[in-house]
């Protein structure tokens, strides 16, 4: 969803194995020991892997919500030092994602207008 493949390339190289690796265990119905489930997203399927490096803490968001497919819907590096918490302006960009992908969904079945 949006850029979350270019935004992910940014990534150092060892993040983004281990992401990618993560995200592949995650399409074979596995839970990755880096991955949290999100709370506030309600259907409880909107997860967060979690890996640190040298330069800074790095986050993929992704939800199981669809049958067919992993949607990742977000990936950044969290700026913040302070708390553990996902910055406000992170949430809005994965809220709105998710509501696009479950629209983008929708149609693919033939349930959107």
């Amino acid at each position: 969803m949006g850029r979350t493949r270019s935004d992910l390339k940014e990534f150092p190289d060892r993040v983004q194995r281990a992401v990618g690796h993560d995200l592949w265990g995650v399409q074979k119905g596995e839970i990755p020991p880096s991955a949290k489930l999100l709370s506030g997203f309600g259907s409880g399927k909107v997860w967060e892997l979690r890996e640190n490096d040298s330069s800074g803490t790095y986050r993929a968001v992704y939800t199981v919500e669809f049958k067919e497919f992993v949607a990742v819907l977000h990936v950044f590096q969290k700026k913040s030092k302070s708390g553990m918490a996902t910055p406000k302006y992170e949430i809005e960009i994965i809220e709105q994602r998710l509501k696009d992908a479950r629209m983008l969904y929708q149609r693919s079945q033939g349930k959107g207008s």
